[in-house]
């Protein structure tokens, strides 16, 4: 389905001379060598023993005031990441809740759905050599845009040169639908999503289009030779599926299984499990409804074509979806945790042989539109929540 946000205008990107009357109330921002300092409280606690079915859960607000955050990577000193989709890329002080704006990124089509949004660190980051900061974002085109990825090396507490790797094959208006996530499998290829575009939903079964796919990228931006269609010469190198309308959520888990969450159409929000070569059906099958019509979109199944594993609930909006890794959280291991906007939930789903066993809502409503969910390095779960002051969050189980 749609985010469904509010309509908002582009907004000017803060700067240290940004005039105070525009900015978030809240931010107090000087220049310091260039970059936008902002000063927020340290992590407070904002909901303690919230009750789940195997123990009580404390969110504390990590940090805020971003403005339509999108992602949070954690760097191996404890600092996050965190990108706005207006195009700033924060460098976040665990301890002080400081947060700067990193120089050196490029100019995004901020409109819409669009502008900076995936960002991850290369597997390997931290040896020096492959200290790399991965990235999704909108390029501009004139009134159109690209879906792009880009890396852009990590110097000490500062970015370097960005290197440009990959967009997608055409341009196109309107700015909705770039799905943008990206994930790494366990041989040192990404995957990367790319939805519809929003125009023209037929797009995501054509094999000379990347709009409404999964690519499978080496760390460098090429297809890598093992792709499932390079021996296809109507089918682009880069395609790992099709058929997918927009993928926001996606993690490869400890077993090297590829998972997505996928806005449908109303009411038709997917979970899929993605495998290479596969064809997810995306506008010919469908569990959603047309918005105007309510009619139904597509039939529900079709041969040839993969039926989701999971369908969510109402109108739910995945946004973020992160495997429960750490032991801290006990029962909750090896199953996903996956983001709601509309919605503003976080349900946590177990995984019994490729199907979802059970599903829990843990959150509804206590953090706002959830876009980003991550487990991250010192057991914790982190959330952000998207808006125009937006906050990262950490989820951790309380005692009772």
């Amino acid at each position: 389905m749609s985010e469904r946000q509010p309509a908002v205008l582009n907004v000017f990107p803060l700067t240290a001379s940004t005039p105070a009357q525009v900015r978030p109330a809240g931010w107090l921002a000087i220049a310091a060598s260039g970059l936008l300092l902002t000063s927020v409280a340290q992590a407070e606690t904002v909901h303690q023993g919230l009750e789940t079915e195997h123990f009580p859960v404390s969110i504390e607000r990590v940090a805020s005031g971003f403005e339509h955050p999108w992602a949070v990577a954690f760097l191996p000193d404890g600092r996050y990441l965190v990108s706005e989709r207006n195009g700033q890329l924060n460098l976040v002080d665990p301890d002080s809740g400081e947060t700067r704006v990193l120089e050196g990124m490029p100019e995004v089509n901020h409109h819409g759905q669009g502008g900076l949004l995936d960002v991850v660190l290369h597997p390997a980051f931290g040896d020096g050599e492959h200290d790399w900061v991965y990235f999704t974002w909108s390029k501009p085109e004139g009134s159109q845009s690209r879906a792009a990825l880009s890396r852009v090396k990590w110097e000490e507490d500062a970015l370097g040169e960005v290197e440009h790797l990959f967009e997608q094959d055409r341009a196109s208006a309107p700015g909705r639908h770039y799905g943008s996530r990206i994930a790494w499998l366990p041989d040192g290829t990404l995957l990367m999503s790319i939805g519809d575009r929003g125009n023209e939903p037929p797009r995501a079964q054509a094999s000379d289009d990347h709009a409404g796919t999964t690519l499978r990228l080496t760390a460098t931006g090429s297809a890598p030779e093992n792709n499932p269609f390079v021996d296809d010469d109507t089918t682009l190198d880069e395609i790992y599926t099709q058929g997918n309308r927009n993928i926001q959520g996606m993690t490869v888990l400890s077993n090297g299984e590829a998972w997505a969450t996928e806005h449908g159409p109303r009411t038709g929000d997917e979970l899929n499990l993605l495998q290479p070569g596969n064809n997810y059906g995306w506008p010919e099958v469908s569990l959603g409804n047309d918005y105007a019509t309510n009619e139904p979109i597509g039939v529900e199944s079709k041969p040839g074509m993969e039926d989701p594993v999971y369908r969510f609930d109402g109108r739910f909006a995945p946004s973020g979806l992160a495997e429960v890794t750490s032991e801290a959280f006990g029962p909750w291991q090896g199953s996903l945790l996956a983001g709601g906007l509309a919605s503003e939930q976080l349900l946590l789903l177990t995984l019994e042989e490729g199907q979802v066993g059970q599903q829990e809502q843990i959150l509804d409503g206590e953090v706002g539109r959830i876009r980003d969910v991550r487990q991250g390095p010192d057991d914790a779960i982190y959330l952000l929540s998207d808006g125009a002051q937006g906050s990262l969050y950490r989820l951790t189980p309380s005692p009772r």
